[in-house]
This record gives C-alpha cells, structure tokens and sequence, in this order.
C-alpha cells in the first residue's frame, strides 16, 4: 500500500523549505541512512506516530522566470492539490497575509483535499497573535509554528496524520509479485511492458515524458501472478521545465511502494548518470528487490565480453549500493532476453522471502569474526553476542553486542558480504540493526 503524500505549498522565502528539512532532520525517522545512497531532496520518507508518509517540497519546483508569480503559484498549488493527500499550507506570520496567500487560498478552499495552514516565523509569545488574521482565508484554524527553531512542530504533524485519508488494507494476492518500471524518460519503459506482455498496452513514444500516470497491467507466465505498473519518467531537475513532470515523480513513488520487484531501466546508449543513481535510491531506500535492466543493448557499439565486463563494472561503480542487484542486458526492441525478465523477477522475489534459522545465522557469525576479528575502537572491541533473523521483504537481522557505538559501517558491510556469499540474497537489500545486550525487540 503506498504511503499518503504530504505536499508543502506556499509562496516563495515563507519557510517552506526550513521546514521540510526540520522536521526531517528533528521531529521524523528517516528511512535508512544508508552510506552511499544518493537522494533528491524533492521528497522526503517520514513516520509520526506510527504514520509512514512521504513529503513533498514544492519549494523546489523551477519555473519560468517569465510567468507572474501569481500564475506560478496557481500551477504550483494545483499540481500538489492533485497529487497530495495532505496539503500543508505555509504562510510568513511576520509579513502578514498578502494577496498571493489568499490567490493559493481560494484555490485550496475548491479543492476536496485537507489543508493544514501552518503559519511560519511566529517564534515569541508576542508574534502569536499574527496568526489570527489568517482566519480570513477560510482554511479553519491556523497553527503557529517556528520552522527555524522547531517550536510546534509536534502539533503539525499531530494535525497531518490526523487528517490522512482512511483507506482500508489494500488485498493483494500473496502468491502475486508486482513489478514497478522506473527510470528516467525515454529509456524504454513502455516498450519492454509491451515486450513482456505480447501485445501493446501502453502507448509507446520518442517523446520523454509520454507516460503521465502509473498503469496495472495482470498476466500471468508459467503460472505464476504478476502486476506490472509502468511508471512516469523521472528527469533530473535542471531538464525538468514542465512543472507537472516533476510530480510524475510522486507517482512513481507511489509505485515504488506498492511494488515487491523494481525494474531498474538504464539506457545502455545514454550510460549512467545522477539522476539513475537517484531513482535506484529510491527503490533501495523502499527495501525493494532490484533487476537491473540494461535496455538498447541491441545498439551498443562493440558488445563483446570485454565491452559487457567493463560496462558492467562501470555500472557497478556508480552505482555501487546496488551490488546486489542481477543485471540483464536486453533490448525491448528486438525482444533480446526480454523473455528473462519474470524468470529474474520471481527469483530475486524468492530471495526476499528467505529465511534463515537463528543457529545457523549465529554459526555464520562465529565463522566471520574467526576470519576478520572486530578492529579495536579506544582499547575496546565489539563483540557480536547473538543474531537473529525478524523479517522478510526486505530480510532484517538483529545483532545483539556488547556496544553499539562500536558498530563500524565497514564491519557490518563485511557481515552483510558473508551473508550473501552464503545464502545469495540476489537482488534485495538487507536491513540490520545493531543493539546492546540489555536491549530487547520491541
């Protein structure tokens, strides 16, 4: 189920921007701090008691210096009123309501959507009465916050989750696997769902940016169930002018948190640039299985043993997170070992779904510090106590030792490496945590 999405909507310097980082580096838990995963700061995934949501800062959307700003609003206001299930709306307590609050506000009253009107920059007990004259843009009460200084950002987030949307659990067939196609335009997407499926489904074209929307496609193959959602482009920010590709964005994401298996689209013509590194964060940072798709391999000049070995150590350089993933050149063109992708699709959904037993999990460990012993910290060495396997989709271990600060990233990597070379693990990421003796799971 895709998490709700919160989107912070304002006129430009209100804040909007502070906030977005503040509460992601003080008031939320973000998922998986992972060294080396590349992120875009566009969108952020959070938790507030117990709510998973991710949040959008439209601060970062560029327009045409050309528009008025007025208008740049209302385009602004009206993409996040049609993505987002929450809409933050912050307005600058200590400049007052000026008439491009009550443009976006007017706006926001037609809409069906829940506003939240966060009035920023009120950080004294004297600036709290600034807020009462946002009472005029009709959006209910306003809540007086400091973005800068963190003050009231609790009672924010109490009124965000509040007001998500009550969805009941959505049924999914266990024995189904979905597959969310991402990457940035025009890298053939749409055309390796069509070589899959045999036929044509979704609308194929030269033009970046064809696809709008996520699309459920169910098939079956060999007897086993598949979804597959063909996702909107993603482009790096400086190529993207139109305002309302930047938030296919968010529907990819959406598509990405439905998904068990996510096909990683690269374009063997165009290589690997940042913004590939950044939409496979996003499936990396989602714990989903990965298939690499290396798609127009059918044009590379000089596809010899040599030239494949050295794209693929290139690939994984660059992407070097995602060392676990299997990588399938193909070409959705010519149908080139399309024919691949549910048979690696099934089996890294396997890999998800493995469990392995606690003894045996422990008898790794031992084997792994007689070969490489914890390295010294301040005359004090970490010692791995117990390990224990609590998850599945992604698979997460526990390990209990006598210090956690003594956890070094490069060590538990090395822990990782011999889990993997033991019992695979294809194509999935795997999530560990570290805690003392005395703690116990919640």
């Amino acid at each position: 189920m895709s998490k709700p999405i919160v989107a912070i909507v304002g006129r430009p310097n209100v804040g909007k921007s502070t906030l977005f980082n503040k509460i992601g580096q003080k008031r939320v838990s973000i998922v998986d701090d992972m060294p080396g995963v590349t992120r875009d700061r566009i969108y952020l995934d959070a938790e507030w008691l117990q709510h998973e949501f991710t949040m959008i800062d439209t601060g970062g959307i560029e327009f045409d210096e050309s528009n008025h700003i007025l208008s740049s609003m209302r385009k602004q206001a009206s993409i996040a009123v049609e993505e987002a299930d929450v809409i933050v709306f912050v307005v600058d307590g200590r400049a007052g309501l000026t008439s491009s609050d009550e443009e976006v506000g007017r706006l926001l009253r037609s809409t069906k959507k829940p506003v939240i009107l966060a009035v920023n920059k009120v950080d004294s007990p004297q600036r709290e009465m600034d807020i009462y004259e946002f009472y005029q843009l009709g959006l209910g009460d306003p809540i007086g916050i400091s973005a800068s200084n963190a003050l009231n950002l609790g009672d924010l987030l109490d009124a965000i989750v509040a007001a998500f949307p009550k969805v009941e659990a959505e049924e999914k067939d266990e024995d189904e696997i979905c597959i969310a196609v991402i990457g940035r335009p025009n890298v053939g997407k749409s055309s390796i769902v069509n070589k899959i499926l045999g036929e044509d489904r979704v609308i194929v074209s030269d033009i970046p940016g064809t696809t709008r929307d996520a699309i459920d496609t169910h098939f079956t193959k060999d007897g086993t169930k598949f979804t597959l959602i063909d996702t909107a482009g993603m482009r790096r920010k400086g190529k993207i002018e139109d305002a309302v590709e930047r938030y296919s964005v968010i529907r990819s994401l959406r598509a990405i948190d439905r998904a068990d298996v996510v096909l990683m689209m690269i374009d063997a013509s165009a290589g690997i640039n940042e913004q590939d590194k950044k939409i496979a964060g996003y499936a990396h940072d989602s714990g989903k299985g990965v298939v690499i798709v290396v798609n127009k391999w059918d044009i590379y000049p000089d596809k010899d043993d040599k030239s494949t070995l050295r794209f693929t150590e290139d690939l994984r350089d660059e992407i070097g997170f995602l060392q676990y993933a299997p990588i399938l050149y193909a070409s959705a063109l010519t149908g080139q070992r399309v024919n691949r992708v549910t048979e690696l699709v099934k089996y890294v959904a396997e890999q998800q779904s493995m469990r392995i037993k606690t003894s045996v999990l422990n008898e790794l460990i031992r084997d792994a510090v007689s070969v490489n012993p914890p390295p010294m910290h301040k005359g004090r060495q970490l010692k791995i106590l117990f390990m224990t396997q609590t998850g599945i989709c992604p698979p997460k271990f526990i390990l209990f030792v006598n210090d956690a600060n003594l956890m070094h990233f490069s060590y538990l990597r090395f822990i990782e490496n011999r889990l993997r070379e033991s019992y695979g693990f294809e194509g999935t990421p795997l999530r560990f945590v570290v805690r003392n003796r005395e703690e116990k799971e919640e």
